[in-house]
C-alpha cells in the first residue's frame, strides 16, 4: 500500500518534514480513507498519525572553537581608506590648479608622484610645496 501522498499531506498539515511522520501500522485503512486536512488532524489527535521527535544536537552543547581576532585587518583597511581619501583630495586640487594654468604640466606630474609617495599629510603641506615648486 503506497501512502506517500498521505504522508506528504500529513507533513503539510502538521507543519513537519515527511521523515518525521509515522503511521500506525494496524490502522492503515483509516489513513487510506483520509482525504482532507481535517481528517489528518483528527487522525493525529487519535494517535494514528504520530510525529517523531527532532533529531540532532542539543543547543546547550557547543563546539569549542578558537576565536580569531580581526582587528589587524580592520586597521589595515582604515589606513587604506585614509590614504585613498587624502590622495583623491590632493589630486582634485592639483587638477584644479592645472586647469586654471596655475602650474605647468611638468610640475603637475612631479607633484602627483610626490602625492603617490605619501609626502603630504594635509592639503596645507601640499600648498606649501606648490609655492616652493613655483619659486624654483
Amino acid at each position: 500500500m503506497n501512502l506517500s501522498k498521505k504522508k506528504a499531506l500529513a507533513a503539510r498539515t502538521l507543519n513537519v518534514g515527511k521523515a518525521r511522520i509515522l503511521f500506525n501500522v494496524q490502522r492503515l485503512g483509516e489513513i487510506k480513507e483520509a482525504i482532507t486536512k481535517q481528517d489528518i488532524r483528527d487522525l493525529h489527535k487519535e494517535g494514528i498519525i504520530l510525529i517523531k521527535e527532532v533529531k540532532g544536537r542539543r543547543k546547550l552543547v557547543r563546539r569549542n572553537t578558537r576565536k580569531r581576532m580581526g582587528s589587524r585587518k580592520k586597521r589595515i583597511l582604515n589606513k587604506k581608506h585614509q590614504y585613498v581619501t587624502l590622495t583623491r583630495k590632493f589630486r582634485r586640487y592639483l587638477s584644479y590648479l592645472k586647469n586654471k594654468k596655475a602650474i605647468s604640466k611638468e610640475h603637475f606630474l612631479q607633484l602627483r608622484r610626490e602625492i603617490r609617495a605619501r609626502m603630504f599629510q594635509t592639503l596645507a603641506q601640499l600648498k606649501e610645496r606648490i609655492k616652493e615648486v613655483k619659486a624654483k
